[in-house]
């Protein structure tokens, strides 16, 4: 049968009644379908609680014992022998997308984060002038501190007390797999630096139960990797200075 009347559609519904169903459809749909899928995806991101376990999953852990004397940026120094030697881009080079900068730090987008590297229960340290070309120690200040370079990697470290600046000329984001890059250095979930083993990483506090390279450089993150066993308990430090 032929409709009648210009607004009209066979079985007797009108263009208005036939729009408005479809909106209905359409909100169903997304109800019923897109918002599982936002709920499923919540806590897939770098700090989704997906990633975390409790620390007491771990079971027994050793004390990391005392801290060391504060450093010439305020937090503790590192007491052990570095993980690795020291490394850096070549000037201008880049690394991950990341620049090894000439003519100084950049500051516009800067935070700090620390790591902390035990191997077998010993603590590793990270070294200063990681990420800075041709370092150059500031004299008179009674430990090493990198103060100059022949370029400034926007992840780098001024001295030998785990902090991990990050510098750049712009905002975005960087992980603890992108400085390991920079310095030149292998971390996987079997190895950290040339040391190998299973690894166990602890990100503020928490169990990370993602790869390690994977763990995001925000401000103040407190960051550690252990390699093989025992392992050791997480090193907390309140006293960033001015960083």
């Amino acid at each position: 049968m032929r409709a009648k009347g210009g607004g009209r559609r066979p079985f007797g519904f009108s263009r208005r009644t036939v729009l408005i169903a479809a909106v209905v459809l359409l909100v169903l749909i997304g109800l019923g379908v897109g918002l599982p899928l936002a709920l499923s995806s919540s806590g897939s991101g770098s700090g989704g609680s997906a990633r975390f376990a409790p620390l007491s999953t771990l079971g027994s852990l050793v004390s990391p014992g005392p801290l060391g004397p504060a450093g010439p940026e305020v937090p503790p120094l590192e007491r052990a022998p570095n993980l690795a030697p020291t490394g850096a881009p070549q000037p201008g080079r880049s690394v991950d997308g990341i620049t090894c900068q000439v003519g100084g730090e950049q500051v516009a987008f800067h935070h700090h984060s620390r790591v902390t590297i035990y191997v077998n229960g010993h603590p590793r340290a990270v070294p200063y002038g990681v990420g800075i070309a041709d370092p150059q120690l500031q004299p008179g200040v009674g430990v090493p501190f990198v103060y100059n370079g022949a370029c400034f990697s926007w992840l780098h470290t001024h001295a030998a007390d785990g902090i991990i600046h990050i510098e750049s000329p712009k905002p975005r984001a960087f992980t603890l797999g992108n400085f390991f890059d920079v310095w030149g250095q292998p971390l996987s979930p079997n190895q950290v630096g040339p040391a190998k083993g299973k690894v166990t990483a602890i990100y503020n506090g928490k169990v990370w139960l993602g790869d390690p390279r994977d763990i995001p450089l925000r401000e103040h993150s407190q960051i550690q990797l252990e390699v093989g066993k025992p392992l050791v308990g997480p090193v907390h430090i309140t006293n960033w200075g001015r960083l």
